[in-house]
């Protein structure tokens, strides 16, 4: 029996690794595994320079035909963990853009939806078949329900109150004071079992939030770069519209401006309806979300964008200092996703932030807790 240490060491280097068994056979099914990795990062240019792996997927032995996409998916869901499965199809369909995993009817047929499928399929939808289409927007569907069902939380925790100093008599464990329950039963710790014995329990009290009409004006920013924040931004809005005091529009923009309001409440249709890709004029959308604004001192104007400014970046920093002056708030956000970490053009970004933007990055749950605080102001 090979050493599983070396087993793995085998799996990474690929055949050029196979010294480091010290001429032992992989079981079969660590062979199978072997297969189905080589047949992905064997057609990495990088690593077949380096001999670390050999050009082109691999064929089986004595005169196998080489695997299919299809085989290659039910082999990765069979030899390796969900997660490791995750990865693999993300590699090959943003890595190495294998597009028949997500515009072979087949394959859609197969394959568990996740994030990574669903931007391949945002990228890719153009190529597809009504066919296809149809089987692809399970995947849009179903990661959509997902994201939603965990933005949800977050939305109705920012807009259910914030939480007072004073104590509140209603018990609920989101509104439990832990700080205050400890120091007030500090006497009651028992050294024997480490533990303390909460005899009064104490609870926050929420103040309830008087909503007032605002409007929250999202520009999405639908170049391909920007392709996390354009399925973020559609969920957020859907997350938004039909709040109590929040009126939402959702706008896309490359160098064209495309507003998608009536479709905020189904983001799915609203992500069949983005087309990936383009230039940008982002002082084109800022100048058609100032015309939104019904009362600016009751705005939120969130420019979602990489900066990268395709148009006229003077007349971009007019309208945004001409929002801020009127009391209208400024959001710039380089990046509007669950990692938010921006990629964007620093030199714009802080000249927007001069004028009294605020720019920045958010996840969105932290959106909703931002336009939450001034909706209840």
């Amino acid at each position: 029996m090979t050493d599983p240490i070396l087993e793995r060491w085998r799996l990474l280097l690929g055949e050029p690794g196979r010294a480091c068994l010290g001429g032992q056979q992989l079981d079969p099914q660590t062979a199978a595994r072997d297969a189905a990795m080589d047949w992905l990062y064997g057609r990495d240019d990088d690593l077949r320079r380096r001999g670390v792996r050999r050009g082109g997927p691999r064929e089986g032995g004595s005169g196998e035909s080489a695997l299919t996409t299809v085989d290659w998916l039910d082999d990765i869901t069979r030899l390796f963990p969900k997660e490791t499965v995750e990865r693999l199809q993300r590699d090959a369909v943003e890595r190495y853009e294998i597009h028949d995993v997500v515009t072979d009817p087949t394959v859609l047929a197969r394959i568990e939806p996740n994030p990574a499928l669903l931007k391949a399929v945002l990228r890719t939808k153009h190529l597809m078949n009504p066919q296809v289409l149809r089987l692809a927007r399970r995947i849009v569907e179903t990661v959509v329900r997902q994201l939603m069902d965990k933005l949800a939380t977050d939305v109705r925790t920012a807009f259910s109150g914030t939480k007072a100093r004073r104590p509140g008599r209603l018990r609920q464990a989101r509104n439990f004071d832990l700080t205050r329950t400890m120091r007030a039963n500090l006497g009651r710790y028992q050294p024997d079992t480490g533990k303390v014995v909460i005899e009064t329990p104490y609870f926050f009290t929420r103040t309830r939030r008087h909503l007032e009409q605002w409007q929250v004006i999202l520009l999405v920013d639908q170049s391909g770069s920007m392709v996390d924040s354009v399925i973020h931004s559609a969920v957020t809005a859907a997350c938004l519209w039909g709040l109590p005091g929040v009126r939402t529009h959702l706008v896309a923009f490359d160098t064209e401006v495309v507003d998608l309001t009536a479709d905020v409440d189904d983001p799915v249709e609203l992500l069949m309806r983005v087309q990936l890709g383009g230039g940008t004029d982002i002082a084109r959308a800022a100048a058609y979300g100032a015309g939104l604004v019904d009362q600016p001192r009751r705005a939120i104007v969130v420019l979602i964008s990489d900066f990268y400014e395709g148009g006229d970046p003077h007349r971009l920093v007019r309208i945004v200092r001409g929002l801020v002056e009127q009391g209208t708030k400024v959001l710039g956000l380089a990046a509007l996703d669950e990692q938010a970490n921006p990629d964007y053009d620093r030199v714009l970004a802080q000249r927007l932030a001069d004028v009294g933007a605020h720019v920045g990055a958010m996840t969105p749950g932290e959106l909703a807790s931002f336009v939450a605080e001034h909706v209840g102001r």
